[in-house]
């Protein structure tokens, strides 16, 4: 297998699913199929995560009407429009060959895929040429309706800081969702990570973690943590548009009976007013 790096086999290993993984893996390819094509020009969001130009990782939303993304070969996607000048993103996506991780979540119908490769700047907006693309199962997708209208206000001013507020602690425990940007030396994802409100718990201004439930037994994203320790979330308000993106370091603790637990610790927060002009209902 080439999927994985050495991070994610040796948490393979740990826990016991190499061979899964070897079957669940070879789900992953280079090419884009008609149905996934088909499926992200149904999107009106892409979820990105890579480095920004300081080395810090993040993950940012994009935001469009259905079909600004799209498959434009067998093997790339194209994206109308670019991270906003002020998202941490922005100006490393001014560079070719920058590595990203990308996935494309539709609560509407509890389907996500994930496109990682390498991104340029094209004259409207990104390419993406893929090195990995695959779907995952709805297990943990919080079922949502999407509003038919985009709200009109622009996103605000974004609110940066090196701790948390009690109203950003408020949101991120209140969550049910939220996405991971991870890296590794040879590449960059972004995964979703769900479960009942509360299942993130914010420890103190400085720290949250969660529990890292059954997947799929890829461990892409502790095995890269395994590797490099840069982290990046992003929580999303789903009916206001607000985002909340938070970058710092994030480690995995095993317990005896089996469990993991990430740790995260914040070295900035970023929040944005009305981030997304899209309105989702609240989960199922």
């Amino acid at each position: 297998m080439t999927s994985y790096h050495q991070g994610s086999r040796a948490i393979q290993d740990k826990v016991g699913v190499r061979d899964l993984a070897d079957h669940v893996g070879r789900s992953i390819g280079q090419g884009i199929r008609p149905v996934a094509a088909a499926f992200l020009e149904l999107q009106p969001t892409l979820v990105i995560g890579g480095a920004d130009a300081t080395r810090a990782v993040h993950a940012s939303l994009l935001t469009g009407a259905p079909g600004f993304v799209r498959a434009t070969g067998p093997h790339q996607i194209s994206v109308a429009g670019a991270p906003r000048e002020t998202d941490p993103l922005a100006e490393a996506l001014t560079r070719e060959g920058v590595h990203l991780g990308t996935i494309a979540l539709d609560p509407r119908t509890r389907r996500r895929m994930r496109l990682n490769g390498r991104a340029r700047p094209t004259p409207r907006g990104l390419a993406i040429e893929a090195d990995q693309v695959f779907s995952n199962c709805p297990k943990y997708i919080q079922r949502r309706e999407l509003s038919a209208e985009r709200r009109p206000e622009g996103p605000g001013e974004p609110r940066r800081g090196t701790a948390l507020t009690d109203e950003q602690r408020a949101f991120a425990a209140a969550a049910d969702t939220f996405f991971l940007a991870t890296v590794h030396a040879r590449g960059a994802d972004a995964s979703h990570r769900g479960g009942d409100p509360g299942f993130v718990r914010v420890t103190s201004p400085y720290a949250l973690e969660w529990d890292d439930f059954p997947g799929n037994s890829m461990f892409l994203s502790l095995g890269n943590l395994t590797e490099d320790p840069r982290a990046g979330l992003l929580f999303l308000d789903w009916t206001t548009g607000t985002t909340l993106q938070l970058t710092g370091t994030a480690e995995t603790s095993y317990a005896p009976d089996g469990t993991r637990t990430v740790r995260f610790t914040l070295a900035e927060a970023i929040e944005t007013p009305h981030a997304s002009p899209w309105r989702w209902s609240r989960a199922e």
